[in-house]
């Protein structure tokens, strides 16, 4: 659990982070428009607290969350919208109050996930590590977001780490989710850390290579920038096509950022 423990510290972290960003605002800044079309800073949290709690239900209660999955199988391309959209229209206060919970909840609840244990979801079964691993990279692409609606820009930190390492890890899902064979050898991916140190995935001598800051790559692993505007580079092919499908996240292709 040792790693799963320090996924969920940073969970926390990030959640708080984001949260202190949202506390004091005056009800009508809620309803700022986001870079996710349709959506408002509402939405965005109501988000967020939606798949917490549907997280916290595969935790606690494995035929609770079998319930939620058949209603999204009805609605496979629209159950998320709808949850926002219903949750935006919460008062920010009983909205802030219910995500503050739930997540809360979520995260005592991974805790005591026993080693070996995978979790339901809507894609694979996943370890307590990679389902806090998903939220957190969820919360931090959400909180971007969010932060752009603010015109904030949030300090990157270590807790990237995690996330790039999820961006690297959907590496073949990103090419089959988009109808490619995933390219055979693994690929050397080297990232500059908020502070200076270098992450590497992959072995050193691979011919295919992705370059750039952490931060560029985890915004273009959960698209949340267009890739002219990040410093990632890549040398080779595949790499290069990499770059161009790459999603962090589950679900079908996202349409990127223009």
């Amino acid at each position: 659990m040792a790693d799963a423990a320090r996924v969920i510290d940073e969970l926390r972290a990030e959640s708080d982070d984001l949260d202190a960003l949202v506390a004091a605002l005056p009800a009508a800044r809620w309803t700022l428009p986001t870079p996710a079309p349709g959506w408002t800073i509402a939405h965005q949290i109501g988000h967020l607290m939606w798949t917490d709690r549907v997280a916290l239900l595969s935790v606690t209660d494995e035929a609770g969350f079998a319930a939620v999955l058949a209603q999204a199988s009805e609605n496979p391309g629209g159950f998320v919208d709808a949850a926002a959209e219903e949750l935006a229209l919460t008062s920010p206060g009983e909205l802030l109050a219910d995500w503050r919970a739930t997540r809360a909840a979520l995260h005592d609840a991974l805790s005591t996930v026993a080693d070996g244990r995978k979790l339901p979801w809507f894609g694979p079964p996943m370890s307590a590590a990679s389902m806090a691993t998903a939220r957190l990279m969820e919360t931090w692409a959400h909180g971007l977001d969010v932060a752009d609606a603010l015109g904030v820009t949030r300090a990157p930190t270590a807790r990237l780490r995690s996330i790039a390492h999820i961006g690297v890890r959907t590496r073949d899902f990103a090419f089959t989710v988009h109808g490619l064979t995933p390219p055979p050898e693994p690929f050397h991916v080297k990232l500059s850390a908020p502070h200076g140190a270098q992450w590497t995935w992959g072995p050193e001598d691979a011919a295919q290579r992705v370059t750039g800051s952490a931060e560029h790559f985890c915004m273009l692993a959960t698209q949340r920038r267009p890739r002219a505007a990040l410093d990632v580079v890549a040398v080779g092919p595949d790499a290069e096509k990499w770059l161009t499908i790459a999603q962090a996240f589950a679900g079908p292709p996202g349409p990127g950022r223009g």
